[in-house]
């Protein structure tokens, strides 16, 4: 797949989900409307949406109909945007600016911001519930959704990384955590449509497991490399806060070429993990490398 055919299928990705949302959250002048405000400004219009670009891209080389899959797509980056709001706060990494413009905390206050995650998170299992898909599916992608948000997830890696400012972490602590906090979803992201897959047998479902942990902690590691080389501008926040706030990352443990390195060995680790599905795989293939190749 060229660049410019996966660009087409992001842009169309990202309507598809941007709908989805819309469609799921409340309405900005329904009470309580600086809530429902907060929620709508932190959600819509902004980011790369590359966890729904993956639930699309997996469901469409295992055959699933686009319609089913837009419940996962808003589910799992209602999870991602409600983790953002709360990493943003002061008791938190405190950051002012997040996909290019203040943060939620900054435009609608702590306490709003707070109550702003927290209704996320719950709509999204709420909107799972509404899928159209069996009620053993429905009930599989939550569960599978919310052990990738909690403490064997997103919210125990969190834990970790805060617990560790100051600290020095060895790389393979480093990517214990990174494997939960950032991981976790994004393996999620990859196994929400295989709930909705008919056929799917467990060799194939254990593929598309290891597949999405290699990409989850490529992506974190990734992400640590652009905090200490990316720009600000284009990212959309600031770059060296990590380093600032003494928290422990990939390229201070390792260095940048072994981060690098590493990185790469992930990426092609995920993909032999996909060599057995031949061309539907193509889309997810091309985004891994988008994934892993991104400067921004």
């Amino acid at each position: 797949m060229t660049e410019s055919e996966l660009g087409g299928r992001l842009e169309a990705w990202a309507v598809r989900v941007e709908r989805a949302l819309e469609s799921a959250l409340p309405s900005a002048d329904a009470p309580p409307a600086r809530l429902h405000q907060a929620m709508r400004y932190s959600a819509l219009e902004g980011g790369k949406r590359i966890r729904p670009a993956l639930v699309y891209a997996t469901g469409e080389m295992l055959g699933v109909d686009p319609e089913q899959l837009d419940a996962p797509a808003a589910a799992v980056e209602m999870i991602h945007v409600y983790s953002l709001v709360h990493d943003d706060l002061p008791a938190m990494d405190d950051d002012d600016v997040r996909r290019g413009r203040p943060t939620c905390h900054r435009k609608f206050g702590e306490a709003t911001a707070i109550l702003a995650g927290d209704a996320l998170q719950v709509l999204a299992f709420a909107t799972l519930t509404r899928a159209p898909a069996s009620a053993a599916q429905r009930l599989g992608m939550m569960s599978l959704l919310a052990d990738a948000s909690g403490t064997a997830g997103m919210a125990g890696g969190q834990a970790i990384d805060l617990a560790a400012v100051g600290r020095t972490l060895d790389v393979s602590q480093i990517e214990a955590m990174h494997r939960l906090k950032t991981g976790a979803l994004v393996r999620a992201s990859v196994l929400l449509p295989a709930e909705l897959a008919d056929g799917l047998d467990s060799d194939h479902y254990q593929r598309l497991s290891r597949f999405g942990a290699a990409l989850g902690l490529a992506f974190q590691i990734v992400d640590d490399i652009l905090d200490v080389e990316g720009d600000a501008a284009a990212l959309g926040k600031a770059t060296g806060a990590d380093r600032a706030r003494g928290k422990p990352t990939y390229p201070a443990a390792a260095g940048l070429p072994a981060s690098r390195a590493r990185a790469d060995q992930l990426y092609r680790e995920a993909l032999a993990e996909l060599s057995q599905a031949g061309p539907p795989a193509d889309p997810l293939r091309a985004l891994a490398a988008f994934i892993v190749g991104r400067r921004h």
